[in-house]
């Protein structure tokens, strides 16, 4: 009789302790939140590879508290978003031994500062995680959460999630227009070319991702990566210190087949919402009226060391810091400071069709997804 008391006794704990998780994994009724791209999302995956792309050392994080791999002086445009949704904390990076257990239940990030679309892109770098090795990850998370919560709980905690993927800008800058060592390919890759091997790659991806359950996919293009110091430092000499034109017209020419990649997804895959942020326009729109939205500088960077325009050295100990990063709109040669990515993040959470398409992420989060 003791033993079956005692076997109760322990039925309930164990159920008492499954609905904690559920219960935690649900609170405030906040979606978890699925992070996949680059550098401009990055939370620390890159601390746990051989790469030469890290941004765990001072300057780096110097308004976050300490280092901790993002690529700014602060918070990145996912991690405002999700506060912005509600959430206490931000969302881990895959590679840290602690991202285990029930943590992984409110979402997880898997970006990687120097990867892209095309598996050849960073590779000057060495390691970093490209966006089919991401997937990889997350295929593995979702069989932990099954684990966790069973199959029924997890495909729905799975497609009420948010998605985002912020992928492309290096298979521009450091793939097809990488200095010196894409000078061969640029010769016999057309640009037109270049961007529907990208397309038809990621058209890959982003369907992979619905297969593994994903409903509520938020798709970030290309910003205008010809603007940023470290391509203003490389462009044609007698542009001076202005944006780099070939980059853009390619990143635009992407972003073009991107929006409807995205419109035949939401078209061909039931039941799925893939929503198009133009990040492109509203970084442009930052650039040319950047005093407007308060900033002092569009073309210098907030921690430089050497160039034209202080893009030629990626941020360092050694590294030049202003003083008040909220006055410039980049951080370092490549990425932006959080006072633009806080700008950019408000604009995708309610800006309207013009800035993303067909619905801002508020609306997202809260579009309800049947089974």
């Amino acid at each position: 009789m003791s033993f079956l008391v005692s076997l109760c006794q322990v039925i309930a704990l164990l159920f008492l302790f499954f609905t904690e998780i559920l219960c935690l994994a649900g609170s405030k009724n906040i979606p978890a939140n699925f992070v996949f791209g680059d550098s401009l999302v990055d939370a620390g995956n890159n601390n746990y590879l051989a790469t030469l792309s890290k941004a765990n050392y001072d300057p780096n994080g110097i308004d976050f508290g300490s280092p901790t791999g993002r690529f700014t002086n602060g918070r990145t445009i996912v991690d405002i978003v999700y506060q912005a949704l509600g959430s206490d904390e931000l969302t881990p990076p895959y590679l840290a031994p602690t991202t285990r257990g029930s943590l992984i239940l409110n979402g997880v990030n898997y970006a990687s500062g120097g990867s892209g679309i095309l598996n050849s892109t960073g590779k000057l770098f060495g390691e970093r995680v490209n966006v089919d090795a991401q997937l990889d990850n997350f295929a593995t998370t979702r069989q932990d959460i099954i684990s966790w919560i069973g199959e029924f709980d997890a495909a729905k905690l799975v497609r009420s999630a948010i998605f985002s993927v912020t992928t492309g800008s290096n298979d521009l800058i450091n793939n097809y227009f990488t200095p010196v060592i894409s000078s061969v390919q640029r010769k016999v890759v057309s640009p037109e070319v270049f961007v529907d091997t990208m397309i038809s790659r990621f058209r890959l991806q982003l369907t992979r991702l619905y297969q593994l359950g994903a409903r509520k996919i938020v798709v970030i293009n290309i910003g205008p990566v010809g603007c940023i110091p470290f391509s203003r430092e490389s462009s044609d000499p007698t542009a001076g210190i202005e944006c780099s034109v070939e980059p853009n017209e390619m990143a635009q020419m992407y972003n073009l087949k991107l929006k409807t990649l995205v419109e035949d997804l939401n078209k061909n895959l039931q039941g799925s919402r893939f929503v198009y942020a133009d990040v492109f326009r509203i970084v442009y729109d930052i650039l040319q009226n950047y005093s407007s939205y308060g900033f002092e500088s569009e073309k210098i960077p907030c921690c430089l060391l050497l160039g034209k325009v202080g893009g030629l050295i990626p941020c360092g100990p050694t590294s030049k810091v202003c003083m008040d990063r909220s006055k410039y709109v980049f951080w370092d040669p490549y990425h932006p400071s959080e006072a633009a990515n806080i700008i950019i993040a408000r604009r995708l959470l309610s800006g309207d069709t013009s800035d993303i398409f067909p619905i801002n992420i508020r609306q997202l989060a809260n579009l309800k997804i049947n089974a």
